[in-house]
């Protein structure tokens, strides 16, 4: 039995959902509401003492984190492959995956925003303003890397975990209406994504815990 624990609009969720939906692997999802504080549940902390999603497990075995979760199932599962052969290629796709994951999501993700709210007592307008500066210069780097390296996706014509990381972020960056107009390589490449069956039905409001 495969689990994902995760919540409709967590963009690391979302990246996990597309990879599993790519590989072809059925799974059970179980909702954890963020916004309720589900995360911070003792059963879930039991499970999971990080206390964020995703987190999956598969006969037994418990995972954190989407890119540990991802590169366990390339390596679980190397069909359809994630990765390009070549070591210095890989190392590339990781890198644009770093880059989404390290320099813009955790500056723009829910407990940010929260923290900017309580904390500092920034009003909407103020945390909006946050969030699309470091979406813009996050952004602007991705734009960059992929002038260089996207054909039809991120790394190439072939679909790579690369995508799996871009395409939730876009979605955010479109949620909260940031100016996209200046990355066109970043649009093009998250439309391609989005025609493919695995990136459609990983979509947040296709899932069974989403809100209208």
């Amino acid at each position: 039995m495969r689990r994902l624990y995760g919540y409709w609009r967590s963009s690391a969720a979302y990246r996990v959902r597309i990879a599993l939906n790519i590989k072809g692997l059925e799974y059970e999802q179980v909702a954890i509401d963020l916004r309720a504080g589900h995360q911070k549940a003792p059963e879930y902390l039991r499970r999971n003492p990080h206390g964020l999603v995703p987190w999956y497990e598969e006969n037994g075995v418990g995972i954190s984190q989407s890119s540990a979760i991802i590169e366990y199932l390339e390596e679980r599962y190397p069909e359809p492959p994630l990765l390009p052969r070549d070591p210095a290629d890989r190392a590339r796709v990781r890198a644009i995956c770093q880059l989404i994951a390290c320099e813009i999501h955790p500056l723009n993700n829910l407990r940010v925003l929260n923290h900017l709210r309580s904390e500092w007592n920034c009003d909407e307008e103020q945390v909006m303003l946050w969030y699309r500066h470091w979406i813009a210069e996050g952004m602007e780097m991705v734009e960059r890397q992929l002038e260089r390296s996207a054909g039809r996706y991120c790394f190439g014509d072939g679909v790579t975990m690369a995508d799996l990381f871009l395409v939730p972020q876009v979605y955010n960056a479109r949620r909260y209406r940031c100016p996209l107009e200046a990355y066109p390589e970043v649009c093009r490449v998250e439309a391609n994504c989005n025609a493919l069956p695995p990136f459609e039905l990983a979509l947040p409001e296709r899932q069974p815990d989403a809100v209208a």
